[in-house]
């Protein structure tokens, strides 16, 4: 296994906030076609229909944890602590939070989006636990 291979759930991760500024855009430049906007959506995103508020929502959503996870797998990365616990424990953060933003721009299930939010916290808790160990060891 190559230490190289975190990057792989790390780009995963980075994809979210592209696909949903995309689809973001197409929400937004719907509702200024259907003439939904009003004039203050240009400072408030609760000025547009609800499918443009989840997109935002959940946008806002990609610099809070994920800032975390980005900054763990460079750690590890540098301290040559990428195993397979690490590969694994990257990999489901990732699902989880795409799985987590599908449900947030879609249905918005808030019980669904919950366990997939509870799924990424757990993971990403363990991830750090797993890092500081690695620290402890590295010197």
């Amino acid at each position: 296994m190559q230490p190289i291979q975190i990057f792989w759930p790390v780009l995963l991760v980075l994809a979210i906030p592209v696909f949903i500024l995309i689809l973001n855009a197409k929400r937004k430049n719907s509702d200024r076609r259907a003439g939904v906007a009003r004039p203050e959506a240009a400072i408030s995103n609760t000025a547009w229909s609800l499918p443009v508020v989840l997109t935002s929502n959940a946008l806002a959503n990609q610099f809070q944890l994920p800032v975390i996870f980005y900054v763990l797998s460079f750690i590890l990365y540098s301290l040559d602590g990428v195993n397979a616990l690490v590969l694994v424990l990257c990999w489901l953060f990732a699902i989880s939070r795409w799985a987590h933003a599908i449900v947030h721009v879609s249905s918005n299930t808030i019980a669904l989006r919950m366990i997939f939010f509870l799924l990424g916290v757990i993971t990403l808790f363990t991830l750090f636990g797993v890092t500081l160990l690695a620290l402890v060891n590295a010197g």
